[in-house]
């Protein structure tokens, strides 16, 4: 994860060359190398894995008392916090602009990650809704320190939804808790069925998985059943919906989808 990227401060400490340290494995038929083996999950040269989950550890510990915070915040105020996530060019903004427009009485605002430039979150504003951008820099997704930050330059109303757009990529964002309710993962049918068989982290803590782009299915020769045996078959419990932001269809479930995990929210919080 993000001791391989760098965005976690991770730095190599000295040359240790033993065979193993390296966390990978070499198949001796077909010639692959596997580095996700060892016990970290991950291989970074000068590493051992004994460091390499040490220096995880440490991070996400970190990480998870900022969102603890968030979550705290979110409760007080009966607000319903959703994690966006996907890969670049997936249709999250497209999607969330019409979520806006369908919820139109609802009161809601926006946390936009990506590493540069505010257009998106000139996009989610044009629409109405407020929306703060948080630039990640050479960073390959939001954590629970930059949500919190983005959260006290929002006016939350009581009972609204927050969406928090993550930056475009299925790998980091699986493993860092925002202090969101649920992750919700967008995945266009161009991208392929194997998707989830590819990077099952993120899927596996996604509680709905939106379909994308339906629209584009007759002209990408997909199979949306296979797109959805994938899906069970690293998640059995995900939710999945079919959704086109651009011709509506599905758009009506996932209201509905969004409005019903609000709801049960606020009826737990009522019954503790």
């Amino acid at each position: 994860m993000c001791t391989v990227c760098g965005c976690g401060d991770a730095k190599l400490e000295g040359h240790q060359h033993h065979h193993h340290d390296h966390g990978y494995h070499h198949h001796p038929h077909h010639g692959d190398i596997h580095f996700g083996h060892g016990p970290a999950g991950v291989a970074v040269p000068g590493m051992s894995q004994e460091r390499l989950i040490e220096i995880e550890t440490d991070i996400l510990a970190k990480n998870d008392r900022y969102a603890l915070e968030n979550r705290k915040r979110l409760a007080s105020l009966g607000a319903f916090a959703v994690n966006l996530v996907s890969s670049p060019g997936s249709g999250k903004t497209t999607l969330l602009c019409k979520t806006i427009e369908h919820l139109a009485q609802t009161p809601l605002a926006v946390i936009e990650g990506d590493q540069q430039t505010a257009n998106d979150a000139d996009r989610i504003r044009a629409t109405g809704a407020p929306a703060i951008q948080v630039n990640t820099g050479k960073g390959c997704h939001l954590d629970g320190h930059m949500v919190g930050h983005a959260m006290e330059h929002l006016d939350l109303a009581h009972g609204s939804f927050l969406f928090i757009e993550n930056v475009g990529n299925l790998v980091c964002p699986a493993a860092f808790d925002l202090g969101e309710d649920c992750k919700i993962a967008i995945l266009s049918v161009t991208e392929g069925e194997d998707k989830p068989l590819k990077y099952p982290d993120m899927f596996t803590a996604a509680r709905l998985a939106i379909l994308n782009k339906v629209d584009l299915a007759p002209y990408c020769d997909v199979d949306l059943d296979l797109y959805e045996t994938n899906l069970r078959r690293v998640n059995p419990a995900i939710d999945i919906l079919r959704v086109s932001a651009r011709t509506g269809e599905g758009m009506a479930a996932w209201i509905s989808w969004l409005n019903a995990r609000r709801a049960e929210k606020i009826l737990q919080r009522a019954a503790e």
